[in-house]
């Protein structure tokens, strides 16, 4: 991890009517870092993230990505950001209609000029990246398992060879075999594409596999940002509670002692 952060927020402000979410919120993200946004239901992590990959406009605050404010970007300027990172969507977001390979082949269409049968090389390419296995390019999202609908958003994710991958709950939903194999195809990815991954999760074995820092977000702003083996000895009240309960101590116990 070197040179200026992948994505770097200050003083972050977020307002719905008299609802004040995040105040004077601070997080720093380094390249080739896994980092998870963690806390209570209502602390804001989904709505961060959104806020970063440009959905939703903070009421203020500065958001950098790869150095660029994105807070009143032009659309020109946000498209050609958008191109740097991709996102798994926490139900997959997959056009219902089209096929596995279709999906994948959606950005690829709309932001590259690439001749058909390149485009098919690549989204194919994509698919076994994701560890889908070939025949299921030709199915729709409701012939899928909800592990391989992670699959297939997360190849339509990594389509145009990202920088930065944002994951929205990845492991919602997935049996525990299902979702030990994503968070291993996570850190494989990380590994071999040089990739920067910030995922909102709940999961407390794959904070514990997966990731380098855990960001708890509460009271407004970030609590606490370390790694897991250190956040959990964390003092504050919110943090102690959050990683006290019968699963946490039981997935730190795991990790602690293989």
């Amino acid at each position: 991890m070197s040179g200026a952060p992948v994505i770097d927020v200050q003083g972050l402000v977020t307002r719905f009517g008299s609802l004040v979410l995040h105040e004077a919120l601070d997080l720093r993200i380094e390249r080739g870092e896994v980092v998870a946004l963690v806390g209570g239901s209502g602390s804001g992590k989904t709505t961060l993230l959104r806020e970063i990959i440009m959905l939703q406009r903070p009421s203020a605050g500065a958001i950098h990505l790869f150095g660029e404010d994105v807070v009143g970007i032009g659309e020109a300027a946000a498209q050609h950001l958008r191109r740097r990172f991709g996102v798994l969507f926490q139900m997959g977001a997959l056009f219902s209609s089209l096929s596995v390979l279709e999906n994948v082949k959606v950005p690829l269409r709309e932001h590259t000029d690439l001749p058909l049968r390149q485009i098919n090389e690549v989204a194919a390419l994509k698919m076994a990246l994701a560890g889908l296995p070939a025949d299921a390019a030709e199915k729709l999202p409701r012939q899928l398992s909800g592990g391989m609908i992670k699959r297939a958003s997360l190849a339509r994710a990594l389509a145009l060879d990202p920088e930065l991958l944002f994951l929205d709950e990845p492991t919602a939903g997935l049996d525990p075999i299902s979702a030990g194999a994503l968070d291993e195809l996570v850190l494989q990815l990380r590994e071999s594409l040089g990739l920067t991954v910030v995922m909102v999760t709940h999961d407390l074995d794959s904070l514990w596999r997966t990731t380098d820092r855990v960001a708890f977000l509460g009271e407004r702003r970030v609590l606490g940002l370390a790694a897991m083996r250190e956040l959990v000895r964390d003092p504050h009240p919110l943090i102690r509670d959050y990683f006290d309960s019968p699963r946490a101590r039981a997935a730190a116990t795991a990790y602690r002692n293989p």
